[in-house]
């Protein structure tokens, strides 16, 4: 399962260990039972939800390989309750690609998080044409310091946050919620917002009770309600 995300970025479904179930399990075994029918099942899922129960979910465990921007994967490194693992500049030489923005965006007075499109064509052309200036000298002087022998570990200080970079991340479904709680938010940067709209959908997919439950009882952001899924 892959998803196109921004220009040249993707998300990809890697692996799923456990399902709603798993979860279900988790609960019951506590006191020496399973799996019932799936209405009660669900129902469980619902309660463990509603009472904040949570630790039977981290027995889902999805990983994920994402190709993101180097400012997207900052951000997204800053959950450390799961594992990374992320493609090195010391021993990869980066390619031609970098994350140029289809819009520009401003900051307002008001909320220091918030930013919004600028409707200005002008204001956007000039901007975007700084941006990829600045993204072409800096890989100009990238492939240079190469070229010269400079190794890849010294060479890659050149480079600009909007480079694209990969990696592998595994998560428990628990710890995937507080991302989705953070990330698929209006406060959030939009680039990483469109990462957790993608990520919520393969959640609803593979644990439709768990995602439901989730956005009834425990889901904090204002975005996954209002998209289609």
């Amino acid at each position: 399962m892959e998803y196109k995300v921004l220009d040249k970025g993707f998300l990809r479904l890697v692996d799923i260990l456990g399902d709603d179930y798993s979860a279900v399990k988790a609960a019951r075994v506590s006191y020496g039972k399973g799996i019932k029918t799936p209405d009660k099942d669900k129902k469980l899922i619902f309660y463990l939800m509603e009472h904040k129960h949570e630790t039977p979910f981290e027995h889902i465990v999805f990983t994920f390989h994402v190709k993101t921007p180097i400012f997207v994967a900052r951000q997204w490194f800053r959950h450390r309750i799961g594992s990374f693992n992320e493609a090195s500049l010391r021993y990869t030489e980066l390619k031609d690609e970098f994350y140029i923005p289809n819009h520009i965006r401003k900051n307002v007075k008001e909320d220091k998080q918030k930013a919004v499109k600028v409707e200005d064509e002008d204001l956007k052309n000039m901007a975007l044409e700084l941006i990829n200036k600045a993204i072409e000298d800096s890989y100009r002087a990238y492939k240079e310091l190469l070229k010269i022998g400079v190794a890849r570990e010294m060479a890659r200080i050149v480079l600009p946050m909007s480079s694209y970079t990969q990696f592998y991340w595994t998560v428990n479904a628990r710890s995937l919620m507080n991302f989705l709680n953070l990330r698929a938010d209006s406060h959030a940067q939009f680039e990483i917002q469109q990462y957790a709209i993608k990520i919520a959908e393969i959640f609803k997919e593979k644990c439709p009770w768990t995602f439901e439950a989730f956005l009834k009882f425990n889901y904090r952001g204002d975005i996954l309600k209002g998209v289609e899924l």
